[in-house]
């Protein structure tokens, strides 16, 4: 591998880092080296360097759905994050790169005066990692104002794909099969008062302050499941923290883990001594309860990584 070459592009090459330092959970073993990336540029050269040694490897971005195993993993591990917003607006067109945080986009655009990404207020995580995963709230998706976007196919190839070739659902998107990496995205967003935009914007994070815990002073994963879907024994009640406060899932608690008093589908790392097996252990046992009583499988929201119990 071309070191050398990766640190003139101003990548950072971390050895041996614990994970717990990359995730909002605060958990995880080590890993053998994490590559930081912010650009397209960056994160392609990585890749390709990898994919040319046939070396395994994942990608993260704030690691906001990431549970990642005490033991630590054997890839390598790509962070595609920057702190320093990258968004160009071109009339109702936003292009903006994937490492950017959702958040910051959410607040552009309502600074601009476009609707269409007010929803994603407060949601953790990238750019790119909302895309993959279909990131949504209050009814409405990333996929609704998404254009297209630049990507890395599995050999490392970069190339531009419209919404409409792939598939979108709930929490959910062919990417998450393919495993190509999305490098930058294009969305659509009409023009709205800027006042009622930044006013919403307000309610909106007002709203999550008071359900949500603050991932960066209490950890977590946000949402643990995902909501049931209305064609199962759900009937007309969808919301999978119901069933879990029905259960008495506020009550649970493994170890250092526990379920957010304020909110059943959240877990939180409630001590220093947490554990990811803690964690794990708990989701399982919220699962469980949720079956035993209304013969419901829940569908884990998060991603564990690693090895666990």
């Amino acid at each position: 591998m071309d070191i050398v070459y990766l640190r003139k592009l101003e990548i950072s090459i971390i050895d041996k880092p614990r994970l717990c330092d990359y995730t909002t959970f605060k958990l995880g073993g080590a890993c053998p080296i994490l590559f930081q990336c912010e650009t397209p540029e960056q994160i392609e050269a990585v890749v390709k360097e990898l994919k040319s040694e046939k070396i395994d490897f994942i990608t993260i971005g704030e690691g906001s759905n990431l549970i990642v195993s005490d033991e630590g993993i054997k890839q390598y591990v790509i962070r595609y994050l920057t702190k320093k917003p990258d968004i160009v607006q071109a009339g109702k067109d936003i292009f903006v790169s994937g490492s950017t945080l959702l958040d910051d986009l959410a607040s552009f655009c309502a600074e601009d005066g476009l609707k269409g990404l007010n929803f994603a207020s407060g949601i953790p995580g990238t750019v790119a990692g909302a895309i993959v995963g279909n990131a949504g709230a209050y009814g409405k998706q990333i996929a609704d104002v998404l254009v297209g976007m630049d990507i890395l196919d599995e050999k490392g190839n970069r190339k531009y794909i419209e919404k409409n070739k792939l598939s979108f659902s709930y929490r959910e998107s062919s990417l998450k099969k393919t495993n190509e990496i999305v490098l930058s995205a294009h969305f659509l967003c009409e023009p709205s008062d800027k006042e009622f935009l930044l006013k919403e914007r307000e309610n909106i994070l007002k709203e999550r302050s008071e359900k949500h815990p603050d991932y960066k002073k209490i950890p977590c994963a946000g949402s643990v499941f995902k909501n049931v879907m209305p064609t199962s024994n759900a009937g007309r009640r969808q919301s999978a923290g119901w069933f879990l406060d029905q259960a008495g899932a506020k009550n649970f608690a493994v170890g250092g883990a526990s379920v957010f008093e304020k909110h059943a589908n959240i877990v939180i790392k409630k001590y220093d001594s947490c554990k990811a097996q803690d964690v794990f252990d708990l989701i399982q046992k919220m699962s469980a309860n949720v079956q035993e009583q209304f013969n419901l499988s829940l569908e884990p929201e998060v991603r564990f990584v690693g090895k666990f119990k």
